[in-house]
């Protein structure tokens, strides 16, 4: 009896030894944390670093992730397109549930709602009516995934400022806002920050400098 007793505890834990060990599939989530500095991310490097970084954790490091960001054209630096990074899909969450197939359809009838747009763990982001509420998620970008013209700050100088000055596109990741119109159910260009890029500010308004992440691709 012993024998078989110890028999089977092994073979469970060579069990539980392979599931962990298997890729995670998991191809998009929203950050469960930010960075703590409100909209000042250290730039696209550093938003992706932060996103690699929380993927690792999940145990899904093995991919290429990418903050789903934007960039505004400056000093002769060319403008940079959230959608151009993130490569072709589709993406699924850390369920399994498949938010879109590709670009057009991430930024069409997609299938990101309050239940499938989840954390790298698997949890749901608190939303409209929650307390508190973080469903302001940072993007920079338009509906369509392109950047905004020079000129407005809508990236807090391109993600590197965290103070008073300058404000960030910021989409709603429950698809709820003040009233029932399609710019405030939309997940990617909802409204700007309000009070500048600050952790404050961001907070303000229901946010906590979240952001979306994708796999952008192979494995690298």
């Amino acid at each position: 009896m012993r024998v078989h007793l110890l028999l089977g505890a092994a073979v469970c834990l060579l069990a539980a030894d392979a599931q962990a060990q298997q890729p995670n599939n998991m191809t998009f989530f929203v950050s469960s944390t930010g960075l703590g500095k409100g909209a000042d991310l250290g730039g696209l490097e550093g938003a992706d670093k932060h996103c690699q970084n929380l993927a690792q954790a999940a145990g899904a490091g093995a991919k290429t992730w990418r903050a789903y960001l934007s960039t505004q054209a400056v000093g002769g630096a060319a403008a940079v397109n959230a959608r151009d990074r993130i490569g072709p899909g589709p993406w699924q969450n850390a369920k399994g549930v498949v938010i879109a197939k590709d670009v057009a359809e991430l930024h069409g009838t997609n299938n990101l709602t309050k239940q499938t747009a989840l954390t790298e763990k698997g949890d749901v982001v608190n939303g409209r009516g929650d307390n508190p509420n973080t469903h302001d998620i940072l993007t920079g970008s338009q509906p369509d995934g392109t950047a905004f013209p020079a000129g407005n700050d809508q990236t807090c100088g391109n993600w590197t400022k965290g103070g008073t000055e300058g404000a960030a596109m910021l989409g709603h990741s429950d698809r709820t806002g003040l009233d029932d119109s399609p710019v405030q159910k939309s997940w990617n260009s909802s409204h700007a920050s309000r009070g500048g890029c600050s952790p404050d500010a961001l907070k303000s308004t229901g946010g906590a400098g979240l952001l979306y992440c994708f796999a952008a691709g192979s494995p690298r």
